[in-house]
């Protein structure tokens, strides 16, 4: 669901400790870590704060920096250190935000992505809980938010009646959640095929006060298309950020994403586009007329995607392609035309 760049983007004598993480995900996480010793006298923010970006770049932690920062900011009541009352990085920590700060810094040192460490992460508009394994959302999502909001709103002045959105693969929610924000007027509906992300875009859903505005469901688009089908149709917006990763490439990624990550939700088979074409294929029978279909994708798919398309699947047709803040073409727009029948080919 995104390149091998867009982690580092996500971000912009000690004493010998097991830091054993437990659950679902513990067994892939529990990691030897090395952590300095807990401070004799008391210390500043500031002086805490260095002292661990040092430590994550001796141990090749990403973004030693940023982690650090975001992990003394949100000790501290702050989204950023930017957000803090002057001078309150120069302030002692009391002992408890010391023993604070020292646990959030070892759960980093074992590579866990700051998101999860902090148990949550802005999107847009929105603060979001997050628990792994569920998907991290990357900034590169945000654009493709904008891209269906710029469409919907265009939509909304023509007067035309309230829309229902369909997201595949909601991981936390945060497609659903930040257009449910921004359009008063909108209802969603959010499927995906791990039951750790339904729980959690419920989570966020509720949190947000959004959750009459959203029905959510533990559907894999690759096993039970009827399924998909009997829930979702006549939606006017389809949109995703499904798995796109080419299956050779999971092995260069980042140890944050490959220890804690959901694999399934990164993995979109030998070529990238396995979860892609199943959603393609069902596009036709889910949208209304002329209702249209937003994805994010591997920047070498688009050209890919336009010619199966036009070859495999009758009432769809390739829009446009849009590129990202970087430059490269990361999204694909394709509409539906119903001035011919076809037929579902599920098989």
């Amino acid at each position: 669901m995104f390149d091998s760049n867009m982690w580092r983007r996500s971000l912009n004598a000690g004493c010998p400790c097991v830091f054993r993480l437990t659950g679902i995900w513990g067994s892939r996480a529990a990691r030897q870590c090395s952590a300095p010793a807990f401070p004799a006298s008391r210390i500043t923010a500031l002086q805490a704060l260095e002292l661990w970006k040092r430590i994550f770049e001796e141990k090749g932690v990403s973004e030693p920096r940023h982690s650090s920062q975001y992990i003394v900011a949100h000790l501290l009541g702050s989204k950023t250190i930017e957000g803090l009352e002057p001078g309150r990085l120069l302030e002692f920590l009391t002992p408890e935000e010391t023993e604070r700060m020292w646990k959030l810094c070892t759960i980093r040192l074992s590579r866990m992505p700051v998101q999860y460490v902090l148990e949550e992460w802005d999107f847009r508009d929105v603060t979001l809980k997050m628990k792994p394994p569920v998907f991290i959302p990357r900034p590169e999502t945000e654009e493709l938010v904008e891209l269906v909001l710029g469409d919907l709103r265009m939509k909304s002045g023509n007067g035309d009646d309230p829309c229902t959105c369909l997201e595949v693969g909601c991981g936390s929610g945060a497609i659903s959640l930040s257009l449910l924000t921004s359009l008063p007027q909108l209802t969603a509906i959010a499927l995906d095929q791990s039951l750790h992300a339904v729980d959690l875009t419920r989570q966020n859903a509720l949190q947000l006060g959004l959750q009459d505005r959203l029905q959510t469901y533990h559907i894999d688009v690759m096993k039970d298309a009827e399924t998909v089908l009997s829930v979702c149709s006549h939606v006017s917006v389809l949109v995703s950020n499904p798995p796109y990763l080419f299956s050779e490439d999971l092995a260069s990624l980042e140890p944050e994403i490959l220890r804690f990550e959901d694999h399934s939700a990164l993995d979109g088979g030998k070529d990238g586009l396995e979860v892609i074409r199943q959603i393609l294929t069902l596009a036709p029978k889910i949208l209304s007329n002329h209702g249209r279909v937003y994805l994010e994708v591997d920047p070498r798919h688009p050209p890919l995607i336009e010619q199966w398309v036009e070859a495999n699947v009758e009432g769809l047709r390739y829009v446009e392609t849009q590129h990202d803040i970087s430059g490269r073409p990361r999204f694909c727009i394709l509409q539906t035309d119903k001035s011919r029948d076809h037929k579902l080919d599920l098989d």
